[in-house]
């Protein structure tokens, strides 16, 4: 892997024709240590976010040892990067039987995620009847706080819990009761509305629980997306676990994914047409942007010039390469009015599912990576480094 000073030094020093990838290992170290540190916890990265064997070595050395895993193939991928020294959890409430057979017997994943009988029965199953499985129930809860829902397709209803919670308890070593408030909550109380199922669903089943997992949905910082700060979300959380019917040894994770991984990385990309204020660019829906072309995702974005421009901020929206009319991220994006073909802008935040994303589609695609030192253009984790969503050039230093 390459490595350079900033994201300008890209631009103007190796002049790419294809999107760079910039890492920021600096950026992902830190949001590890925060939530290591600050959440009153324990937290598993949401390998889904983004699968870099890098950042998830980074996140591992940082003090994120456990990891939220959705298929056998993440395992696999977890497992190959870190060895057995990593906790894996099969996170995901609907698996292959195959999936759940292979993870617990060749890869040690002991514990499972699960939304009704019919997958509990897979499960025990799959590990023949096993006896030290930790086996966590997914509970339905709103998404109403939070930018994308997660709120349709899993999840039990109150309804349902009671009798779902008292059979994994007798086929469980340990129960845990699991949700997810949807993605980018930009509130705290989506976690406390959601505790409160917790709350009334024990009560009904009467049950002992030994794990209460309030999953993913922290944020990150985008261009009119600003949340409070994420101690805030913690101190909502540390709350409403403390004042749950709850044995005193119960245990407390979240699984983040956005929160750790989306200053990680973002993308260089060339100009190749202005069209009035619609830019030509080299990346799009099909690569790091499908956030940007299908959801309306607004990412910071810089215009990276050695001279710095005079000109005003104007909206723009983008095109990327491929020859789909759909291939299109509406914006706006502010960039100074003078931007033209040939110009290298960077677009950032794209650490969480831009990398994921990506595709070959049409021939368009890059493997480049370049390491970086400059700070991402955003954080929740310093004070010192600004919100550069309006910024215009990013001067060599």
């Amino acid at each position: 892997m390459h490595k350079h000073h900033s994201a300008l030094g890209v631009a103007t020093t190796l002049k790419p024709a294809a999107p760079v990838t910039l890492v920021r290992p600096q950026a992902a170290a830190r949001a590890a240590r925060f939530f290591s540190e600050k959440f009153p916890g324990r937290s598993l990265y949401a390998v889904k976010a983004n699968p870099s064997p890098d950042l998830i070595r980074t996140l591992f050395a940082c003090g994120v040892t456990h990891f939220d895993v959705a298929s056998i193939a993440e395992v696999r991928l977890v497992a190959e990067t870190l060895g057995n020294e990593a906790k894996l959890c099969f996170m995901h409430p609907v698996k292959a039987e195959e999936a759940i057979a292979e993870a617990y017997h060749i890869h040690g994943v002991r514990t499972f995620s699960l939304d009704s009988m019919d997958e509990l029965a897979k499960i025990m199953r799959a590990t023949n009847d096993a006896t030290d499985l930790e086996l966590c129930v997914r509970l339905r809860v709103s998404s109403e706080h939070s930018e994308l829902s997660l709120a349709s397709k899993f999840g039990a209803e109150l309804g349902e819990t009671r009798e779902l919670l008292m059979a994994t308890r007798q086929a469980a070593d340990a129960l845990g009761i699991c949700f997810h408030v949807g993605s980018q909550a930009m509130s705290p109380q989506a976690y406390s509305d959601a505790i409160e199922r917790v709350r009334a669903a024990i009560v009904d089943a009467a049950v002992t629980v030994d794990i209460i997992d309030v999953g993913g949905g922290f944020p990150s910082i985008y261009p009119g997306m600003e949340p409070v700060a994420l101690e805030n979300y913690f101190d909502a959380i540390h709350r409403g676990f403390e004042s749950l019917p709850i044995s005193y040894s119960a245990e407390l994770w979240c699984e983040p994914g956005r929160a750790l991984s989306a200053e990680y990385s973002s993308v260089v990309v060339r100009v190749e047409r202005r069209r009035g204020t619609e830019l030509y660019i080299n990346d799009g829906a099909y690569g790091a942007l499908f956030d940007a072309a299908h959801i309306g995702w607004r990412f910071p974005v810089a215009l990276l010039r050695e001279e710095e421009s005079e000109a005003e901020l104007t909206g723009f929206s983008f095109y990327g390469p491929t020859c789909d009319d759909m291939d299109h991220m509406v914006g706006p994006f502010m960039l100074p009015d003078d931007v033209q073909a040939g110009d290298y802008i960077e677009i950032g935040m794209l650490g969480a599912y831009g990398a994921a994303m990506r595709t070959g589609f049409n021939g368009f695609t890059s493997e480049a990576v370049v390491e970086v030192e400059d700070e991402p253009m955003a954080s929740l984790y310093v004070d010192a480094v600004p919100v550069r969503r309006r910024a215009t050039v990013i001067k060599l230093g």
